[in-house]
Formats: structure tokens, sequence, C-alpha cells
């Protein structure tokens, strides 16, 4: 016998008439017709090589063999019932989860301190385990599993493997020590021109967007210093002349925790598109989809640095 020609669906006919003993009862049981159920007790018969249930006294009795099978053909419905078919449920309030994140320093100063305050409160047992890849890297990783969620500008995950949801734009701020010998409480683009620049060059690529305005603007500066760390400019500006461009969020941290100011950009940059990214094989994992509902709920038309005590920023005119 080949199981692959065996439907499924006669098994439940074979457990109803072995229970019901009777076409008329098995028919009303499964909600189908009588010609139904007699065509697949027939397809049984066929499959089988047995009789399985004849007729005595106005009942459906199974045959010996069929007595053997009555066992086996419940225990794979109930397993079917009780493991493939059962409801997928998930609870964050029991979870244990780690939630593999990826996303960028800067992305770590705009999503987490929500993030987590949101994961203590309603998910107190799950944790979030944040890495940084290459984007070549964290296409695999996420293909494989190993990431749930990319949070930041992310432009390479852009095919149909991955699905993804803005979120919020996210603006660029100017950053000089407060101190600066040419700039005051003004920033003319003639200023912002002709001072040397720090310019961030990391994996995150969010600085391509400025870089890329500047040259379609047809604009040169001097640029002094090249790094791929966000975190350490804010000192290396407090202490040099330069001036960078860069995220809000680095912009306002630089102004609480060094001796630096922050102005608007003296010309007209397209902010950072920030979004949420995932991959296709977990778009029905309940606990990611938990996840990407509570990012949602949090982030959605929401930039959070907004919230905060916003630095004052200077006045940039050109």
């Amino acid at each position: 016998m080949d199981f692959r020609q065996l439907d499924l669906n006669l098994l439940l006919v074979f457990e109803a008439l072995y229970d019901e003993r009777g076409v008329t009862l098995t028919a009303q049981r499964l909600k189908i017709s009588q010609p139904t159920v007699s065509f697949s007790l027939n397809k049984l018969r066929e499959f089988f090589k047995d009789e399985l249930f004849v007729r005595h006294r106005g009942t459906m009795q199974p045959t010996a063999f069929a007595e053997t099978l009555a066992d086996p053909v419940r225990r794979i419905i109930d397993m079917i019932r009780s493991e493939l078919m059962q409801e997928q449920t998930f609870d964050p309030a029991g979870t244990e989860r780690v939630f593999s994140l990826t996303m960028s320093d800067i992305g770590e100063l705009v999503f987490l301190p929500k993030l987590l305050k949101a994961l203590r409160a309603l998910a107190p047992r799950a944790s979030i385990r944040c890495v940084s890849m290459r984007p070549g890297e964290l296409k695999e990783a996420m293909a494989n599993g190993l990431v749930d969620l990319a949070l930041g500008y992310f432009p390479d995950l852009s095919d149909s493997a991955f699905y993804q949801q803005s979120l919020f734009d996210h603006p660029f701020s100017c950053i000089v020590r407060k101190d600066h010998p040419l700039i005051g409480d003004t920033l003319t683009l003639q200023l912002f021109l002709a001072a040397e620049h720090a310019v961030v060059v990391a994996e995150g690529r969010s600085q391509e967007i400025f870089e890329r305005r500047m040259q379609d603007m047809g604009l040169q500066r001097r640029v002094l210093l090249r790094s791929p760390h966000f975190m350490s400019l804010p000192f290396q500006i407090a202490n040099s002349d330069m001036i960078s461009v860069v995220p809000r969020a680095v912009g306002q941290l630089a102004v609480r925790s060094a001796n630096v100011k922050a102005f608007q950009p003296p010309l007209d940059i397209p902010a950072i598109e920030l979004k949420q990214f995932w991959h296709r094989r977990v778009n029905n994992d309940l606990a990611v989809v938990w996840m990407r509902n509570l990012v949602a709920k949090l982030y959605l038309n929401r930039d959070p640095t907004s919230d905060l005590q916003s630095p004052v920023f200077g006045d940039a005119s050109g």
C-alpha cells in the first residue's frame, strides 16, 4: 500500500463509521452527505483491500481487519488534532524568549530606551540581544532565523524576501563646540562650508543621505576626519574646531554630554526614514508578530527623540 494515495479525510470517515455503526449517523456527525460517506467507504475498501464494514441487522459492523485499524487510526487523528491543528498562542507575560534585534549604535540610542521599558512591563521574563552585522551577513542571518528584526536604516533589505514597515523620519543636526571661534549663535551655509568637517563612515550608512545631498547641490567642504564611530564624535567635536552633520539623536547626546552646541543644518537634507524589517520566514511567528506590533505601537509616526528635552538649536540660515 502506498500511503501517499490515502486521503486523511478518509480516516475521519473510518473513525466515525467505527463509532456510529451507520452511514446516516456518520454523515450527520461529519456534516456531509450519505453518498459521500458511501463513496469514502469504497475508497477505504479499495485502499486496504478489505470490506472494513459489513451490514448486519441494520448496522455497519467492522470486520476483524477494521478492528485492528481502529486504535492506530484514532491515534493518528488525535495526534493531528492535538499537535498539527492546535491553535498557536503567544503569552508575552510568561515568555522567556530572547528577541534578537539588529540596529546601529544610533538605533540603540533611538529605539532601546522605550523598548526596554515596555518589555519589562509586558514581558518581564523576555530579553533583547542586539547584534551588529554587515549588510550581506545580516541578510543571511535573518534568512536563517538568527535575527528577528532589523530596526533603523537598512536600504539593502529591500528584496522580496523581506517585509518592511516605515516608522518615522529622523532629522539631521549640525554640532560644533560651544566656544567655536567662528560659529556663534548663527550657522550660515558659508560658515558651514568653510569649516573643517568630521564625517562618520558607518555600516548603517544613513550618512549617505547627507553626502548625496551635498553632491546633488554641487557643494564641497574640507573633510579633516573620517571615522566609523558615532559615539566618540561628540568628544572629537568638543575638542576641535570641526563641524559635523549627525542624526538628531547624536546631536542630543552631544549637547548633554560634551561642550557642544547643535544647529539645524543650513541646507535642506532629507530625513532618515527609519523602518522595521523582518524576513518572510518569521512573518507568522507569533512572538515576532508581537514584537513587531510593540515596535509599531511605540514608534509608528513617533520619533522618540522629539519627546526628549530637546537641545536649544542655534539659528541656521543661509
